[in-house]
């Protein structure tokens, strides 16, 4: 019984770190394509502010100081997609994937040029991340009986974070469906020339939405490095950001709905962690690769059979051109 206590509890603090990052880009998802712009390169931007928080963090930046820097490095790479997308009314996929292209490539280059270790920055030190909110307090209660495991795994033993990231799905919830910005960005999604009548900016909510994502995937980047893993490693973010896509359209761009989503992933993530290496009855032991690829297939098949069906605010993907 405790060794099953401890497994369960093992396996649901993991959910809960793996999803960080996932719930973080899914809530930007959510924001950008609400206001009506295509959101493809959260990957990109999560993968820049990784290795801009690494990089930081490596030299001695303070922890909150890096994921200031990593932040405005994702701000940076939003305002380039919202320059060309929203002012230029350029196509919003192809700008995507050219950020997501940009950023696989430039951080690889600039890892082995300024740190010289094939890719990586030098390992952070515990100063410049972000660890456990009370630090000794998991370890305190683990041996407590039956709530203790929980307690420790699944509550005490995370950093400010993971705390942040759950945080902002109702924060995200209560801005979009309680606020006028939120009333004003839905409706710059579904039609944007009411919104202009009314005499409101389409393309200033836009830029605003846009800039949020951004500053989202600049948390689950600088999270990557400075909380889950202490250094930067090319291409580290392993298409979390597409995962993030799929739990937004799976959640129907609503944010409570795509942090369930996400906490989906990061469940079947865990599990595969768990399973590898351990026979089960009747099937024996499952192969690391098939366990590995469950998350991506996942995501494979809510994006196939759910796409179709989701209903995407009417205005998403389509430039406005205001009317003289």
């Amino acid at each position: 019984m405790d060794d099953t206590l401890l497994i369960v509890a093992s396996v649901l603090g993991a959910t809960l770190r793996i999803a960080v990052p996932l719930v973080l880009c899914a809530l930007a998802g959510v924001f950008s394509e609400r206001s009506g712009v295509i959101d493809i390169g959260l990957e990109g931007k999560m993968l820049a502010a990784a290795f801009a928080a690494a990089s930081l963090g490596a030299i001695g930046w303070p922890a909150m100081a890096a994921l200031g820097g990593a932040m405005a490095v994702a701000m940076l790479f939003s305002a380039v997609h919202a320059w060309a997308c929203i002012t230029h009314r350029g196509d919003q996929i192809v700008s995507g994937v050219a950020l997501n292209v940009i950023a696989l490539g430039l951080t690889a280059v600039l890892g082995l040029v300024w740190f010289a270790h094939g890719g990586r920055t030098p390992d952070i030190s515990p100063d410049s991340r972000f660890t456990a909110v009370i630090p000794g307090a998991a370890a305190a209660v683990q041996r407590w009986p039956v709530v203790g495991p929980l307690l420790s795994e699944v509550i005490l033993g995370h950093n400010a974070l993971v705390w942040l990231a759950f945080a902002l799905v109702p924060a995200s919830w209560w801005l979009l469906y309680r606020t006028r910005f939120g009333l004003r960005l839905r409706a710059v999604g579904e039609n944007p020339a009411m919104v202009d009548s009314a005499g409101i900016s389409v393309t200033g909510l836009r830029w605003q939405g846009v800039l949020l994502a951004g500053a989202l995937c600049g948390i689950a980047g600088a999270y990557l490095t400075l909380a889950q893993n202490a250094s930067f490693t090319p291409g580290m973010t392993a298409g979390r950001g597409f995962m993030a896509l799929a739990a937004m359209v799976f959640g129907q761009w609503h944010p409570l709905r795509a942090g369930v989503a996400c906490l989906l992933f990061g469940f079947l993530d865990a599990v595969a962690i768990r399973l590898q290496g351990v026979a089960l009855p009747v099937i024996g032991t499952v192969p690391v690769e098939l366990i590995q690829a469950l998350p991506y297939l996942l995501t494979v098949v809510l994006l196939a059979g759910f796409f179709g069906r989701a209903q995407a605010p009417r205005a998403l993907g389509t430039a406005y051109v205001k009317e003289r």
